[in-house]
């Protein structure tokens, strides 16, 4: 479970500035500015903090694949 939750977090990082490195790359690769890439990640950002929430806070929606193999 935290462990889920830890990779979700840190893909959120990845994105999100002033450390989103992933957003940087992007930017560069679309050859557009950052400000420009943020405003369009902007309805992406809310769902990212909804599914963290999400898996923080109902355990089982994280854990239903696993609790199919025992």
């Amino acid at each position: 479970m935290r462990g889920v939750l830890l990779i979700i977090c840190l893909a959120v990082g990845l994105v999100t500035p002033p450390v989103g490195s992933v957003l940087f790359v992007g930017s560069a690769i679309g050859r557009i500015s950052i400000e420009k890439a943020s405003k369009g990640m902007l309805p992406f950002y809310g769902a990212m903090i909804v599914v963290v929430l999400l898996v923080a806070y109902v355990p089982e929606v994280s854990l239903f694949l696993p609790s199919l193999f025992e």
